[in-house]
């Protein structure tokens, strides 16, 4: 599982090496490793996840991975959260940013896409 593996890296592993590591992984490699984690589950549960390495995987991935649960029952999001801090917060909303809110922007949808905000925001706790 080499992009579990830079993920879990994330300190010395760039943008560029995951980018190209995601290319060049064979079509029928899993991204669910021995534990049920996927490459979410290891960055996020980092003492400090790379949000450059972060943005390769929301650029590579659908959102719906985020809802895949590891052998221990728990999402990509949990660590994030389970290891909260200004950084972390930040890496939550440009995930949520990223995934459920610019979709909207690209298709027009501006009221909904406010609203969305909106309650990303909420979820943070931002004004």
């Amino acid at each position: 599982f080499p992009v579990h593996k830079m993920c879990y890296d994330h300190s010395s592993s760039t943008a560029k090496g995951l980018c190209q590591c995601i290319e060049t992984k064979e079509e029928d490699a899993s991204l669910v490793d021995e534990f049920g984690m996927t490459p979410f589950h290891v960055l996020f549960s980092t003492a400090e996840p790379s949000e450059d390495l972060l943005k390769v995987l929301v650029g590579k991935y659908s959102y719906r991975i985020l809802d895949y649960k590891d052998f221990n029952g728990k999402r990509p999001l949990d660590y994030l959260v389970a290891n909260w801090t200004e950084t972390t917060s930040s890496l939550l909303q440009k995930t949520l940013q990223s995934w459920t809110v610019d979709p909207l922007g690209r298709w027009g949808a501006t009221s909904w896409m406010e609203a969305m905000q909106r309650k990303v925001q909420a979820i943070l706790g931002e004004d």
